[in-house]
């Protein structure tokens, strides 16, 4: 597949959490999934040992239970302190976080409607090691983000699922005791390709040079 013309810098700084702008109606070739893969095992990895693991869900009656499992766990979320949605009393934040929540609250309603999901694992001995292997794990994922973002798909990171995590282990049959999920992720062709970078602070305001 033609990759888009992104030079590196755009490509780190428009890989976004899409969300409303997911395709859900439009299959995604397994090829695709698996050129994503080969990018992520390029990632870093402790002692060059590959314990990351990618779980490709594409079978609905699957998807859907996790999805299932993905909005029940956020609909707790949503009830929290933490939800973005929460007005704070400053119109110009509450406004701009009142779209990350509404973006949020599409993927909690919609999560098993995409027709790729990834769940990037982590497989050792036993749960503690495996557990302990998940910094093996995230420049993998972020590395498959970034490869997905350049053949027109679109990702979201989330973990949330984690609290439920033995339920998903049972849908897909994974091994609990010796894999450790950590990210899921819906996977599908974005609706267009014109992302912009994200509002963040200047580096100096959270740069601490020599000592905190």
């Amino acid at each position: 597949m033609t990759l888009l013309d992104l030079d590196p810098d755009q490509l780190l700084s428009t890989t976004r959490a899409v969300r409303k702008r997911l395709d859900l109606d439009r299959p995604v070739p397994d090829d695709l999934i698996r050129e994503c893969v080969a990018m992520a095992l390029q990632a870093p990895s402790g002692s060059n040992v590959v314990t990351m693991r990618f779980v490709v869900v594409r079978d609905v009656a699957k998807r859907r239970a996790i999805g299932d499992v993905y909005r029940t766990v956020y609909e707790a979320y949503r009830a929290s302190p933490g939800y973005p949605g929460n007005p704070v009393g400053d119109p110009e934040r509450d406004a701009r976080q009142a779209k990350v929540a509404a973006s949020a609250d599409f993927l909690g309603e919609h999560m098993g409607d995409a027709p790729v999901l990834v769940l990037g694992c982590t497989e050792g001995p036993n749960r503690a090691v495996a557990q302990a292997m998940i910094g093996n794990l995230l420049p993998g994922m972020w590395s498959f983000m970034l490869a997905a973002r350049a053949r027109g798909l679109g990702t979201a990171w989330t973990s949330m699922h984690v609290a439920r995590e033995r339920e998903v282990a049972d849908i897909l049959g994974i091994p609990y005791d010796t894999v450790a999920q950590a990210v899921l992720t819906p996977v599908a062709f974005t609706k267009g390709t014109d992302f912009k970078a994200a509002a963040r602070p200047a580096p100096d305001e959270v740069i601490h040079w020599d000592a905190w």
